[in-house]
């Protein structure tokens, strides 16, 4: 990292570090929470193939892309497949995870607001599951599309009958396409190099990724990026104070008007 993207000097007005126990309690509830949410919408099977169809409707109304095709770029060799099945695995809590800590660590403002926002698309995403049960596209046989991650490994679902880790019928909206957004748009807005934009590359692999692994519709992007955009205007960065040079709030030079006595006379002038 670059000196342009180092933050700036510690003042009297900096953003204090959230206590750490405080910051690791509240992550943990969150996660608890989240998981409690998905077994509470299991149990709606039928409800969530009824969903699955009239999604896959709406996109063919819609004349979104076609799902398979994305997946057709995935199957030309068994490498690249099982590359993307592992990002889908193994990129979407440690990434998130490593995002948090470095706003942690060094943009303790910016890890406040980036929690705040993630914390509010998560909880309107469970909500959401429930409300919408949606099985993903590799269960509807209507789509054509194959489980990627169950043919060519590795997988990170078990049998949807059998899986108490996790609710497969909450595929509206993507979680891992939010998360891996509000990533990129945190880290774009937390530094200043010229090479930050490149992080936008994360969550257009991701795109590519849940959809060609048949993990997602793009309905499920398009109301993932929503919420996000909803959340961030709600939830805005606090705006910093502006500081001198030395570090101290600026003020505006008060301006002492002279009295009468303090003006000074012209001599010798006419009367």
């Amino acid at each position: 990292m670059n000196a342009r993207s180092e933050p700036a000097e510690a003042g009297p007005d900096a953003p204090a570090r959230p206590p750490l126990v405080r910051e690791l309690l509240l992550v943990a509830g969150l996660f608890l929470v989240y998981k409690f949410g998905r077994q509470l919408a299991t149990g709606h099977t039928a409800e969530a193939f009824r969903n699955a169809h009239h999604v896959w409707d709406w996109e063919r109304v819609l004349r979104l892309p076609d799902e398979g095709t994305v997946q057709s770029l995935l199957l030309h060799g068994d490498t690249l497949v099982h590359v993307a099945n592992t990002y889908y695995a193994a990129v979407h809590f440690p990434a998130t995870l490593a995002f948090l800590v470095w706003l942690y660590l060094r943009r303790p403002a910016h890890y406040v607001w980036a929690r705040r926002v993630l914390a509010a698309v998560t909880g309107a995403a469970l909500v959401l599951h429930l409300l919408f049960p949606l099985a993903p596209p590799r269960m509807l046989a209507a789509t054509g599309l194959i489980d990627t991650a169950r043919l060519y490994g590795p997988s990170v679902y078990g049998p949807p009958r059998t899986d108490a880790l996790s609710n497969q019928f909450a595929a509206m909206p993507s979680l891992h396409f939010g998360w891996a957004l509000m990533l990129a748009v945190g880290l774009i807005v937390a530094t200043r190099t010229r090479w930050r934009w490149l992080w936008l590359l994360h969550p257009l692999v991701t795109l590519l990724v849940v959809v060609g692994t048949a993990n997602h519709y793009w309905l499920d992007v398009i109301a993932a990026t929503a919420l996000l955009g909803l959340a961030l205007a709600v939830l805005r960065l606090p705006r910093a104070r502006p500081r001198t040079r030395c570090g101290l709030p600026h003020r505006r030079p008060e301006v002492r008007r002279r009295s009468s006595a303090e003006r000074p006379e012209l001599v010798g002038a006419g009367r």
